[in-house]
C-alpha cells in the first residue's frame, strides 16, 4: 500500500534575508513561524523578496523546530526535476584524484603536490559540511568567497564530494558559476605547472624532474 502524499501548507514569507538566503514563513491560520532556506525552493527562477504567498511541506530540524521544504510560490507548479541535484561531481572528483595518484606512482607528478590536493580537499569538504550545519541551525555562515578560495587552491574535489553528500551549494546558480570557474582556473594552472616551462620554473620547489 502506498504512503499518502505529505500535506502541503500555505503561508506568507514575513521575513527574508536575501544576502543570507533564508527567512521565515507565517502559516495561514497562525502558529509558530517556519524557517525556510533558499535551497528549499522548488524553482530557482524567482528569488523571494518577502511578503509572498507560498506553499510548502512541513518538516523539522534536529532541534525539532519547524522547517519548510519543497517550497513553491502560489501559482507555481512543483516539478520533480527542479528538486534534483543539477550535477553530480563526485565521479569527476574521484577520477581526478585517482589520476593524480597514478601519475605520482609513475613519477610524473610530485607526491607533495598530490598531498596538497588531498589536504585542501579534506579541509574544503569539512568547510562545506560546517556551512551546511550552520545554515540549518541559523548560525554564522562561512563566506562564499572563502569556499571559492579553498576550491581554487585545490580543494575543489572535496567541494564536489561535499556538495553531493550533504546537498549544499548545488542550486544557487551564481555560486555554481563562480565555483566552476575556480575548477577551470585550478586545472589550467595545474596543466601550466606540469608543462616544460612550469617544470623549469617551479621544479626545484616542487621536486619536479
Amino acid at each position: 500500500m502506498r504512503n499518502q502524499k505529505a500535506p502541503r501548507y500555505q503561508g506568507r514569507i514575513t521575513s527574508w534575508k536575501d544576502n543570507e538566503g533564508f527567512g521565515f514563513i507565517t502559516p495561514n491560520g497562525g502558529g509558530p513561524t517556519v524557517f525556510v532556506h533558499i535551497n528549499s525552493f522548488a524553482s530557482r527562477r524567482k528569488r523571494p523578496a518577502g511578503n509572498e504567498i507560498v506553499t510548502y511541506h512541513l518538516t523539522a530540524n534536529a532541534a525539532g523546530q519547524p522547517r519548510a521544504e519543497h517550497v513553491a510560490f502560489v501559482g507555481a507548479v512543483v516539478r520533480r526535476a527542479a528538486l534534483a541535484v543539477p550535477f553530480n561531481g563526485v565521479p569527476l572528483a574521484l577520477g581526478f584524484l585517482a589520476l593524480m595518484g597514478l601519475l605520482v606512482a609513475l613519477h610524473q607528478v610530485p607526491a607533495r603536490l598530490f598531498g596538497a590536493y588531498l589536504v585542501m580537499s579534506v579541509l574544503t569538504f569539512f568547510a562545506y559540511c560546517g556551512d551546511k550545519a550552520a545554515a540549518k541551525a541559523n548560525r554564522r555562515r562561512t563566506p562564499e568567497d572563502t569556499l571559492h578560495l579553498m576550491a581554487l587552491a585545490g580543494g575543489w574535489p572535496g567541494a564536489f564530494i561535499a556538495q553531493q553528500m550533504v546537498r549544499h551549494k548545488t542550486s544557487k546558480q551564481a555560486f555554481r558559476t563562480v565555483f566552476w570557474w575556480t575548477v577551470a582556473i585550478n586545472c589550467v594552472a595545474l596543466a601550466a605547472l606540469m608543462a616544460p616551462a612550469g617544470r623549469e620554473l617551479f621544479g626545484p620547489i616542487l621536486g619536479l624532474r
